[in-house]
């Protein structure tokens, strides 16, 4: 979508939108917060499943570019969610962990929760593409 054509409210900055918070990223572990805003509802009134789906994906991703070799990148090739349950406020947190950790691809899950009732509202799964610098 062309900036003359962005629909009004629509993120340029996803992390900035999300008021993202990375944490640490260490031993095949990652970990990221948001907190809810009125932004984030949707019209049913409750959080926007794309919110939760963004905050995992932007969590694994923090934990596969501490992972991956130096001078290499990555693409997602595969994600999953599973939506368990939504909040309309509060501060979600996001803990992600290294299952696969091959030479060509990397699958990672995580855990979504809502800090306050410690509830799990996603189970996330996704799968990277680490793309090797070409060496010719």
């Amino acid at each position: 979508m062309s900036e003359g054509t962005r629909r009004e409210g629509w993120p340029k900055d996803l992390p900035a939108y999300l008021d993202w918070e990375p944490g640490d990223y260490a031993d095949g572990l990652s970990t990221s917060w948001m907190t809810v805003h009125p932004e984030h509802i949707a019209g049913n009134e409750y959080l926007h499943a794309t919110c939760l789906v963004g905050l995992a994906d932007l969590t694994c991703a923090g934990g596969s570019f501490a992972t991956i070799p130096e001078g290499a990148s990555f693409t997602t090739i595969e994600l999953k969610v599973n939506l368990l349950r939504t909040v309309r406020e509060g501060r979600v947190r996001c803990d992600a962990r290294l299952e696969h950790g091959g030479r060509t691809t990397q699958v990672w899950d995580a855990r979504v929760v809502h800090e306050e009732s410690g509830k799990v509202l996603a189970l996330f799964r996704c799968t990277q593409l680490i793309l090797h610098p070409n060496t010719e």
